[in-house]
């Protein structure tokens, strides 16, 4: 049933939303901050609906950065979702593309590994049922989301710093991260990403994150090549 997989999927991603609506709050309030106005806020996390990417555009607009730089900059840190998408597509392929654009725009980190690991547990899913448990994942993200940063934009500097919510952004990226490294690649990727994130902060433009995205995927790929390799020479 459309409505047991729809379901199924909103408890599924439950537990992850507490640590978004930090994040949202954020996304809401640093527009305001910067001078660009609550209507941006809103617009952007409607539009755009990518936080990681929609906080380094608000700090590169508030620094004058040129259109350009902050487009690219955008576009790079939200590259990880051509492999998500790449990695769900025999799941959906059966869909029609006019079904496939809508899921697409309500892809998240939370929803993807939220519903890529219950593809992977529960093999006897139907292939119809799919698409429901993603969209029950994605929706029970996107509306919290938004709602958030509704919140934050009403809410602006009226919420104490004190409360720390910069510190729950990396916290809910941790949750999503730590479970997914089960295999030598994916360590090795995020160590490298890490390492070099690290060492180039201090990098203009948010050009450390281009970085560590990129340094982390071919110390990914190559570490599989290496596996691969060594696991066909001993099989010879």
């Amino acid at each position: 049933m459309p409505n047991s997989a729809f379901n199924a999927g909103v408890m599924a991603v439950l537990p992850l939303v507490p640590g978004i609506i930090p994040f949202g709050l954020i996304a809401g309030i640093a527009p305001v901050d910067a001078g660009l106005g609550g209507e941006v806020a809103i617009a952007m996390s409607l539009l755009i609906f990518a936080g990681a990417a929609q906080l380094a555009a608000v700090q590169l607009l508030a620094e004058g950065a040129m259109p350009l730089v902050v487009i690219v900059t955008a576009l790079v840190i939200n590259l990880r979702f051509v492999m998500y998408s790449a990695s769900l597509a025999p799941h959906f392929r059966y869909l029609p593309s006019h079904h496939r654009w809508p899921l697409a725009y309500l892809m998240t980190d939370q929803a993807y590994e939220v519903s890529i690991t219950h593809f992977w547990r529960q093999e006897s899913t139907q292939r119809a049922q799919k698409h429901w448990f993603f969209l029950g994942t994605a929706l029970g993200m996107w509306l919290p989301w938004q709602l958030a940063t509704i919140a934050g934009v009403l809410l602006g500097a009226g919420i104490p710093a004190g409360w720390g919510l910069d510190f729950a952004i990396p916290l809910t990226f941790m949750a999503l991260l730590v479970p997914a490294l089960k295999a030598r690649p994916g360590v090795v990727a995020a160590l490298t990403a890490g390492t070099v994130a690290t060492l180039a902060a201090p990098l203009p433009f948010n050009l450390s994150l281009i970085l560590a995205a990129l340094t982390g995927v071919v110390a990914g790929l190559m570490t599989e090549l290496h596996q691969q390799r060594h696991s066909g020479a001993f099989h010879e």
